[in-house]
């Protein structure tokens, strides 16, 4: 059975400066630092003695994210670029008030972008979809993510089997540290099939970030 668990990455200075986060390459606050901490502390009795892959987005917060992990586990993060948060273009580096001042666009669906140069969600979609289809192919079969807000709300749907226009009217998103389980659950596979149900157990747990 192919497990997976996603980490968002826990509290960034630009929660706290009212700056936007996106690909702006912002460190962790003391608080998200102890958060990841915490994370990694309280998921270790769930992992212990079982192998396993751990990626992150290759931003910094993400990467500050998995490292107390990372060392529990005596591995190092593999780092994707195709885990980082949506470009939103012109807005990179710039405060959250410029971006509602100077948006060029609301979003309302899928291929919406508030900028010209900006990623839409479908952009976000397809830079995730190959990975996505890899960890699927992959062998390893137990898996975890760490990565960003937006991106992970992307991979819950592509996760269930929904096509990226679900995106108009649902939302899966989860919480700054937040953990969600997900697994393969083969023994509920189609017959004649090897392919079981994509199962989400839980969405962005945050019983293993709060005090």
């Amino acid at each position: 059975m192919k497990q997976i668990i996603t980490i968002q990455h826990t509290q960034s200075v630009h929660h706290t400066n009212g700056m936007v986060g996106s690909w702006t390459d912002w460190p962790l606050t003391a608080l998200g630092k102890a958060q990841a901490e915490r994370i990694a502390e309280r998921l270790m009795p769930l992992l212990a003695g079982q192998k396993w892959t751990l990626y992150a987005s290759d931003l910094l917060r993400a990467q500050e994210t998995a490292a107390p992990l990372a060392r529990l586990l005596g591995t190092e993060p593999i780092l994707r670029p195709e885990l980082r948060e949506r470009n939103l273009g012109p807005a990179v580096g710039k405060s959250v008030q410029w971006l509602r001042e100077n948006l060029e666009m609301q979003e309302r669906t899928v291929d919406d972008r508030l900028f010209r140069e900006a990623e839409s969600r479908r952009d976000a979609w397809n830079r995730l979809q190959p990975f996505f289809a890899e960890l699927l192919q992959s062998e390893d079969e137990r898996i975890i993510l760490v990565s960003h807000g937006d991106l992970l709300s992307i991979f819950n749907v592509m996760w269930l089997g929904l096509p990226a226009e679900a995106m108009n009217s649902l939302d899966l998103y989860g919480l700054a540290g937040g953990v969600s389980f997900l697994h393969v659950a083969e023994d509920r596979a189609d017959p004649g099939t090897s392919k079981g149900k994509r199962v989400i157990r839980r969405l962005s747990d945050m019983s293993f970030v709060t005090e």
